[in-house]
């Protein structure tokens, strides 16, 4: 994997294999931070990667210098990995690791962040229940975005939060917008 932009730009990351992970594609990945930058000013957002893996996505937002980013997943060959990895780049005042379960972590949390990334297993079962627990919570902050990875077998176009969906080949992202009244009026005109 490597880093796309930044002021790590390039940096090529090579995660052991014995990592229980599907990191995301760099097209993908590409696609969707160029979606992102058309939205939120990166190097002024706080950050959550839920289902962190090899820490792909959070190494991507720390290298544009968002403000903070949490990385949360359960596996501790990840967490002991991405940490590393953190040390390596020098991310240390921009990312944090957790190690818990994303379930857990999104019923307990109470910070709030303008991007929540989700990234779990596509075949895990109840994954619509990590976008009730961002709303249910009040993980976003006022017009932030939870943006979910997932299979085509997933539809969520019914949920009252869901934005938009993008296909990059077999990868799907849907987004989910915490809008404010200033912004659904915007939306409206």
């Amino acid at each position: 994997m490597r880093i796309i932009s930044g002021k790590n730009r390039g940096r090529h990351i090579v995660a052991p294999t014995n990592l229980p992970v599907r990191p995301t594609m760099d097209m993908g990945k590409e696609s969707l931070f160029n979606i992102l930058n058309n939205y939120f000013y990166l190097d002024n957002v706080r950050v959550l990667d839920l289902f962190a893996g090899t820490g792909n996505i959070t190494y991507e937002f720390a290298s544009r210098d968002a403000i903070s980013v949490v990385a949360v997943d359960e596996n501790l060959l990840c967490t002991k990995f991405i940490q590393k990895t953190v040390d390596q780049l020098h991310y240390n005042d921009q990312v944090t690791v957790i190690r818990q379960d994303a379930f857990a972590y999104t019923a307990s949390c109470r910070q709030q962040f303008n991007i929540i990334f989700a990234d779990p297993p596509y075949d895990l079962p109840n994954i619509e229940k990590i976008i009730d627990n961002v709303f249910e919570h009040n993980l976003l902050l006022p017009d932030g975005w939870l943006v979910m990875e997932h299979s085509g077998k997933h539809d969520f176009s019914g949920h009252p939060k869901f934005y938009d969906h993008r296909r990059y080949g077999k990868l799907h992202f849907s987004f989910f917008v915490n809008m404010t009244e200033e912004s659904e009026a915007e939306d409206g005109e």
